[in-house]
């Protein structure tokens, strides 16, 4: 009688060999119930002296046989996962803000980064003043249906800047539409940077932007650039006054990078920024003296009810109540005894443009009575900037303080 066939003792160390190197690469998870009765009481170790990792073999519910300490771990790495599952989930369209570090990042020799501090990033000015420039931007271009969001990652490649640029200058560069090489993008920059110099040449001001800057995402070098501009081109706007943030610079220097901090003044007084540095009293009443301040309103607030009352109307606010400028175009009558044709202003002013005409149109009313063209401009007063309606006031209070 044949006996059974005999098994090759050979194949059974060779797959023993083989389990033991699948489960030393994965660490030891999956040993079976013979390894673990073999380890005895004690933590299992792994083969080779490796580090034995204790996974869930269902995730939330069961964990493979191990000590008490192993499967707290393994609870606790089943919970991290369940939340960063949760948070994938319910924040699909709210990205949590990447800090970038200069010091993560890999600079050559003498090469310099700049990041804004976090704290000056939160700070409601700098807030104000990054918006309103984005919606300065998507205003003009709106014809072109180009809507920014993020300043450093929708200018950076010079398409937008282009395109900015060639609205309000009325002009045309000549440039490529479209540029995905970064030599392209670098070349399209330097056009345009070059015609934003010819542009603010006159005004004498340090350019505080480079093509490298703007390319490189800098968002301070870009912000300075858009400052300049809106001031340069008159952009209906308010920016925030004495805009500033700390900036941290890192630079690597034979090999070390050493890092510092430093203070970038975004925007200043718009007096300063627009070029017009002579100072006046309003200057020092606001800088200097802010009790008198109300003085100052109550006495041109009585002057202008004292001719605006024979239409009766009156005013109380001064900031607000002559933003439309229809005040300032009915006072202006009554001044100098003329009936001012209602077809010449909007009596009812419903959006910016309307109110920045009716204001403009006061100014050359002044201008034809003999006055000074005014300090401020048409944008401030509908802006309502108190510091621009009282300088318009005061500047008929001098030459009408005395008419009946």
């Amino acid at each position: 009688m044949s006996s059974a066939p005999l098994r090759s003792p050979a194949l059974r160390p060779h797959r023993m060999k083989k389990d033991e190197s699948f489960l030393g690469k994965l660490g030891g998870t999956l040993a079976r119930k013979k390894k673990a009765k073999e380890a005895g009481p004690g933590p299992t170790q792994a083969p080779h002296g490796k580090a034995l990792i204790c996974l869930p073999a269902t995730i939330g519910k069961t964990v493979i046989r191990g000590d008490s300490r192993c499967a707290g771990r393994c609870q606790l790495r089943v919970s991290d996962l369940q939340e960063e599952g949760k948070n994938a989930i319910n924040l699909p369209m709210c990205p949590a803000p990447v800090e970038v570090h200069p010091e993560d990042s890999l600079l050559e020799e003498n090469e310099e980064r700049t990041v804004i501090d976090p704290t000056s990033r939160d700070d409601p000015r700098f807030k104000e003043l990054v918006k309103a420039l984005i919606d300065w931007i998507n205003g003009v271009l709106v014809e072109e249906r180009i809507i920014v969001k993020q300043l450093e990652e929708d200018l950076y490649d010079g398409q937008v800047l282009q395109k900015l640029l060639e609205k309000l200058a009325d002009c045309k560069l000549n440039v490529a539409e479209v540029t995905q090489s970064e030599i392209g993008q670098k070349q399209k920059l330097q056009t345009v940077l070059e015609a934003v110099q010819e542009l603010l040449r006159p005004h004498s001001r340090p350019l505080q932007w480079t093509v490298d800057s703007i390319h490189g995402k800098n968002l301070v070098a870009i912000l300075h650039l858009l400052v300049a501009l809106a001031m340069h081109f008159r952009a209906p706007i308010h920016l925030p006054e004495h805009v500033s943030v700390q900036v941290v610079v890192v630079r690597k220097r034979e090999g070390l990078l050493h890092s510092s901090h430093v203070t970038e003044e975004l925007t200043t007084t718009t007096e300063m920024m627009m070029g017009r540095f002579e100072r006046d009293a309003f200057d020092t009443l606001f800088d200097h003296a802010p009790d008198k301040l109300s003085v100052v309103k109550k006495s041109l607030i009585t002057f202008v009810n004292k001719h605006l009352n024979k239409l009766n109307l009156e005013v109380t606010e001064l900031e607000t109540q002559f933003a439309d400028g229809v005040y300032l175009v009915l006072l202006m009558g009554l001044l100098e005894d003329y009936f001012v044709p209602l077809h010449n202003f909007y009596l009812t002013p419903d959006s910016f443009d309307q109110k920045v005409h009716n204001v403009s149109f006061a100014f050359e009313l002044m201008l034809d009575g003999g006055l000074k063209k005014p300090k401020a401009r048409p944008e401030d007063v509908v802006n309502l900037d108190l510091k621009s309606t009282l300088r318009v006031l005061y500047n008929l209070f001098t030459k009408y303080k005395h008419l009946e």
